[in-house]
């Protein structure tokens, strides 16, 4: 076992300086914040995780859902999956983000799991896992073993030569497709990132997976106000019903006008090595009559740039067939509504 420091904070300008402040820390080692730990505390116990010092910040006051001023949500990073799941606005304006995280997981871990641990989840490669595998993600030039390895599960989108890992998270697709904004404190202050710019391709440093820097903390996700007269739905396409990661998922909103397309955005989960957002499939669908022909082409679109590995290659197919679907439940309840 492997000996780590362990802190309570009170306050988010707390936990940055005790993170920064960690003689640790200026020497590289790992300083790592705990909140409902259902990603750390597993990824410590297998050895991929190992930090020599660890700041609770459970303390902290984050646990708020609140109305912005635009009209939009605030919420805390603290918040539990379940709670943010029921939240009544999130339920009545925001159904793809409650669909997201119910479908995600186990009832006692969305019980634990909060917004900013989600946004942080850890990829399930199995070689990620495996302190006796190549993998750059965890360890930095040791090589791929995916490419040539067990890939069914992997991201056809967004891959390198270094890393082929997909981004495992449900909400973070929902969150993709609402255009949430991310709140962050660190040593120089707060600042806010589109998710857009939040999650980082692999590239040839696939062991930066965000923009945080050491010691950032996430403090909140700010939603904006819901588009009118929209509706969404979230799709999760498994190997089993429940307690699965996605081989392939969309979330979907859509505003149909006069029997056409007048505002679409599609993110893509399961697939990509970051929560993928379909901006061909959407920019085909703009002005488009709301029809199964429509739905189709954008479905086409979607998986246009698509890099199969070996034994990945059904999630093309299946994808596209995920948009589609997506695309027709959601056609389906504007109709209804």
């Amino acid at each position: 076992m492997q000996n780590f420091t362990f802190t309570r904070a009170g306050s988010a300008e707390q936990a940055v300086r005790l993170a920064a402040a960690s003689p640790t820390a200026q020497q590289g080692a790992q300083v790592r914040f705990i909140a409902g730990g259902t990603t750390l505390t597993d990824l410590m116990k297998l050895g991929v995780e190992h930090p020599s010092q660890v700041v609770d910040i459970n303390r902290l006051p984050l646990m708020d859902v609140t109305d912005t001023a635009e009209g939009g949500l605030r919420i805390g990073a603290l918040v539990r999956n379940s709670d943010l799941a029921w939240h009544p606005r999130v339920t009545s304006e925001y159904p793809v983000l409650s669909q997201a995280l119910l479908s995600g997981a186990s009832a006692q871990l969305r019980n634990m799991a909060t917004t900013g641990g989600n946004l942080l989840q850890r990829t399930r490669c199995m070689y990620f896992r495996d302190n006796l595998s190549a993998c750059n993600k965890r360890e930095p030039g040791s090589g791929c073993a995916a490419i040539e390895g067990t890939n069914r599960n992997l991201a056809v989108f967004g891959t390198s030569e270094h890393c082929i890992a997909s981004n495992p998270s449900d909400m973070n697709v929902a969150l993709t497709t609402l255009q949430a904004q991310i709140h962050i404190q660190g040593s120089t202050g707060e600042r806010t990132v589109p998710i857009s710019d939040f999650f980082l391709l692999p590239g040839n440093t696939p062991h930066v997976e965000t923009v945080l820097n050491p010691g950032d903390l996430i403090t909140a996700v700010t939603l904006p106000a819901p588009v009118k007269n929209a509706h969404s739905a979230y799709l999760k396409l498994r190997d089993r019903a429940s307690y699965e990661f996605a081989l392939a998922s969309a979330a979907i909103v859509l505003k149909i006008e006069d029997g056409r397309v007048a505002d679409v955005r599609i993110s893509l989960g399961g697939v990509g090595t970051k929560p993928w957002r379909a901006t061909e499939a959407e920019q085909v669908l703009l002005g488009r009559p709301a029809t199964a022909a429509s739905w189709q082409l954008a479905a086409e679109a979607a998986v246009r740039d698509a890099k199969p590995q070996s034994e990945n290659g059904f999630k093309v197919e299946l994808a596209k067939r995920c948009v589609a679907h997506c695309l027709t439940t959601v056609a389906l309840t504007a109709q209804t509504a």
